[in-house]
């Protein structure tokens, strides 16, 4: 029947939503606190025009969240989440802290920088952040309901 199969449908999309948030959400606050330790947080609150660690938590939860929901559409494409997760990794790490971030901070993009050790840590957290939000992700989706 087409409505049941769009019922279906509509649960399975709604599962990957939530466990995409779910993922972002522990993954951003783990990351999140290794970012407090490392003052990082009022770098982020900047970007808005404020020192505010507050700020600068809700900013970096709202931007896990955006990336979750990416990650989450990934996996309409492929079921591999671990590799998924190294993928959305790179591409979080080349997005945020070489593009978004040091152009909204007025310092241009970072690509020159990448290989940097500083920027090269940054790929490290970045990937670690994917890969938590990965294994959540796929807990949650291979969960029986």
């Amino acid at each position: 029947m087409v409505v049941s199969r769009q019922t279906s449908t509509v649960s399975n999309y709604s599962k990957l939503v939530k466990a995409s948030l779910i993922g972002s959400t522990v993954a951003g606050v783990l990351f999140g606190i290794y970012m407090q330790v490392m003052g990082m947080m009022p770098v982020l609150a900047s970007m808005l025009g404020s020192e505010s660690i507050m700020l600068g938590w809700v900013m970096h939860m709202m931007i896990s969240w955006i990336f979750g929901l990416g990650y989450g559409a990934m996996t309409l494409l492929s079921s591999r989440y671990y590799m998924l997760g190294v993928l959305h990794g790179v591409i979080i790490w080349f997005i945020g802290p070489l593009l978004v971030m040091p152009v909204m901070m007025g310092m241009g993009p970072m690509i020159g920088e990448m290989f940097a050790s500083a920027q090269l840590m940054s790929l490290l957290t970045h990937l670690a952040f994917s890969l938590i939000l990965a294994a959540v992700f796929s807990r949650l989706m291979h969960k029986k309901a």
